[in-house]
Formats: structure tokens, C-alpha cells, sequence
């Protein structure tokens, strides 16, 4: 009985010897064995990392890099009227790339504000306020985006 209370307590130990040597690595995925299918590997490490057996259990650590999903600019004209069709002052049916918000939609200056806002949302970076103001109608957000991710048709 002796020995397994040691197995154990031997087993915890280590059990949190692995989480400290998780946090402080600062290890950004664990996987068992191989990585999954789906899983894009661009840079393999210079040093192999270790392979850590609890039990039956292998666990070996692998640093995946992945870039952001490719744009075109039919992917940011369609992200771009789902988010404004999403919108609850939207009116689905009126809203077109030509629209404009204020004339044709019947937004107003703070709606303009939460329609920008929305769409720093939706592609992850942030539009100065220079830029938005200029930003009318969702044809213009789609040009700005484009220019702004380096996408030509």
C-alpha cells in the first residue's frame, strides 16, 4: 500500500513538474505524437523538445505557425455586407456595395461609428478615425481593407 502512495505521490509530482515546465516555456500546443492533419507546420524547432511519459500517456511538445486565412476581394465584399446585414438598423433589402449609410440607409453618425467599429471587429485591426470618416458606403470599406491587406484583383 506504501508503494503505491509513493507511485502516486511520484506521479503528482511530476504531473506538476510538466505544468511548470508549461508555463514557464510558454509552450503553445501540446499534441500527442504527430500533429493533427489540418495542422500547418512552417518552421520546425532547431532543438527537439522533449517527450514527456505519464503512464501510457506521451505527450511531446510542437510550436505550430500559421498565417491568417488568405483574403480575396470577393471574400472582404461578402464579410463586408454580412456584418451590415447583421446590423439591426440595417435594412437587408436596401443595402447594396453603393449604398450609402447616412443618405440611403438612414444611419447617423453614431451608427457610422458602430458600423466601423464592427468591421475593425470582423478583420482584426483597427481604423483610425481619419479613415473612417471618410468611409460612406460599404464599397468604400471594401477598397480600404483592400488596400489596407494588400489585395489587387
Amino acid at each position: 500500500m506504501a508503494s503505491l502512495a509513493h507511485s502516486v505521490r511520484g506521479l503528482v509530482c511530476r504531473q506538476s513538474q510538466l505544468i511548470r515546465t508549461l508555463t514557464v516555456r510558454s509552450i503553445s500546443s501540446v499534441a500527442l505524437q504527430q500533429p493533427k492533419q489540418n495542422q500547418r507546420v512552417l518552421a520546425e524547432p532547431q532543438v527537439p523538445l522533449p517527450i514527456f511519459k505519464i503512464g501510457r500517456l506521451q505527450l511531446q511538445f510542437t510550436r505550430s505557425y500559421s498565417a491568417k486565412e488568405p483574403l480575396t476581394l470577393q471574400l472582404i465584399k461578402e464579410r463586408v455586407l454580412l456584418v451590415l446585414k447583421l446590423y439591426d438598423k440595417v435594412n437587408p433589402e436596401k443595402l447594396s456595395l453603393e449604398s450609402h449609410f447616412i443618405n440611403d440607409l438612414g444611419l447617423d453618425s453614431l451608427d457610422h461609428v458602430e458600423v466601423i467599429m464592427a468591421m475593425e471587429d470582423e478583420f482584426g485591426f483597427e481604423i483610425p478615425d481619419g479613415d473612417a470618416e471618410k468611409l460612406f458606403r460599404p464599397a468604400d470599406i471594401v477598397q480600404y481593407i483592400a488596400d489596407k491587406e494588400d489585395i489587387y484583383e
